[in-house]
């Protein structure tokens, strides 16, 4: 089984996929929970968790970006505008991500 953690790369794709799990989960049974039956306490435990990986998502594309040295205008402004779209993290990670491999 490959690991995630060899690759910068790896934790990049690791981080976008627990990022669009934690959407899944807001969105699909905390906020539903919340509006549906009175329960806040999944929205404001699952919210924080996934604004901080969204937030760690963001940082570490920049910083594989980096590495990389991807150009701006071709595949950094795409993996950004993607962490912005629901699950866009999710189609990043297909089309774009599991195809580079590590500089080198």
């Amino acid at each position: 089984m490959k690991s995630y953690f060899n690759s910068n790369i790896g934790r990049l794709r690791l981080l976008g996929l627990l990022e669009g799990v934690s959407l899944l989960l807001l969105v699909g049974i905390a906020v539903p929970a919340k509006h549906l039956y009175g329960h806040p306490v999944l929205v404001e435990v699952i919210g924080p968790i996934h604004g901080v990986l969204f937030l760690l998502f963001v940082f570490n594309a920049l910083s594989v970006g980096a590495e990389y040295q991807w150009k701006f205008k071709t595949t950094a402004w795409l993996i950004l505008v993607a962490s912005f779209v629901p699950f866009g993290t999710f189609y990043i990670d297909r089309k774009v991500l599991s195809k580079l491999k590590p500089p080198g």
